[in-house]
């Protein structure tokens, strides 16, 4: 988020002055270059071309993982071309056999547009997913699968606590959805979702499961891998202080604003994604520069 701005009596607009930190400048953390950050494209349709290989890489990612539940689970993209429009994974095709072929397109009015043989569309997908795009101009991306540890977070209905550093990922940004109305079908939950889900680039859905959103495909991938294992972490750290009895040592506001600072951007989630991509890639017979689909190894 940029600084906001002051406006003194003189009606000159001054930057806010950049917080400093104890544990030193967030901006130190990496040093961010074009082979690093997301490419562009002047040609749209050159940048669907790419999305839609970002996107089948993705759901190998999600099944390398395991968050591969029989049917659930959806992970959709904008397209550039048209932008009232998204591709998604079709209904009842594993991830593990996706590929750019098989991704369908649908539009906000839930008309399925093109796509491979199977053209199904998973309901649920398009009642969360189309109101959130519609819902969040900045989110190009948006992750929902039932993945085990997820799964039982969002059955306490609690969130996650800053335990440590990659939890500091989600400082502030994070949200829970407590209403659990059965399997998303409607708009208008969709629109609920959206809504709670505000600003924030993840959440987590009480009954139900982890949701995450982003500017890329990498980010809102990688944040939603790191979200569950902090779900893990969570579940392990609360069952080792009800049986010791002692309470869980949390990282304070400075603390973790700073560990956000450095590791909670877009730029952020970008980078560290790439890993991901990068091992992802080979199951297509491919190795690319960083993992980033551009240049071949």
């Amino acid at each position: 988020m940029a600084p906001s701005a002051i406006t003194p009596e003189n009606g000159t607009s001054v930057p806010e002055k950049k917080p400093q930190y104890a544990s030193g400048d967030p901006d130190t953390s990496v040093t961010y270059d074009d082979d690093i950050t997301p490419p562009k494209f002047d040609d749209p349709y050159e940048e669907r071309k790419y999305l839609k290989h970002r996107l089948a890489i993705a759901f190998r990612i999600f099944a390398e993982f395991g968050f591969a539940e029989t049917v659930a689970g959806h992970i959709t993209v904008r397209d550039p071309v048209e932008p009232d429009s998204f591709w998604v994974n079709p209904f009842g095709l594993h991830f593990t056999l996706i590929k750019d072929e098989d991704l369908i397109r649908v539009g906000h009015d839930g008309k399925v547009i093109e796509g491979g043989r199977n053209r199904r569309l998973n309901t649920a997908a398009y009642a969360i997913h189309a109101e959130i795009h519609k819902a969040r101009p900045d989110v190009n991306c948006a992750a929902h699968a039932h993945s085990p540890y997820g799964r039982a977070m969002c059955a306490t209905g609690r969130n996650i606590q800053m335990l440590t550093q990659d939890f500091c990922t989600f400082y502030n940004d994070i949200v829970v959805y407590p209403n659990f109305a059965g399997l998303v079908l409607a708009n208008e939950e969709g629109q609920r979702i959206a809504s709670h889900l505000g600003g924030s680039k993840a959440a987590l859905l009480a009954n139900h499961g982890l949701l995450t959103v982003g500017e890329t495909i990498e980010a809102a991938v990688s944040h939603f891998v790191l979200l569950e294992k902090l779900c893990q972490s969570q579940l392990a750290a609360d069952a080792s202080s009800a049986g010791s009895g002692m309470p869980l040592l949390t990282i304070g506001h400075e603390e973790a604003a700073a560990s956000y600072a450095a590791l909670g951007s877009p730029r952020a989630g970008y980078f560290q994604g790439l890993p991901l991509f990068q091992v992802a890639e080979r199951q297509f017979g491919e190795s690319t520069y960083m993992g980033r689909g551009l240049e071949p190894l």
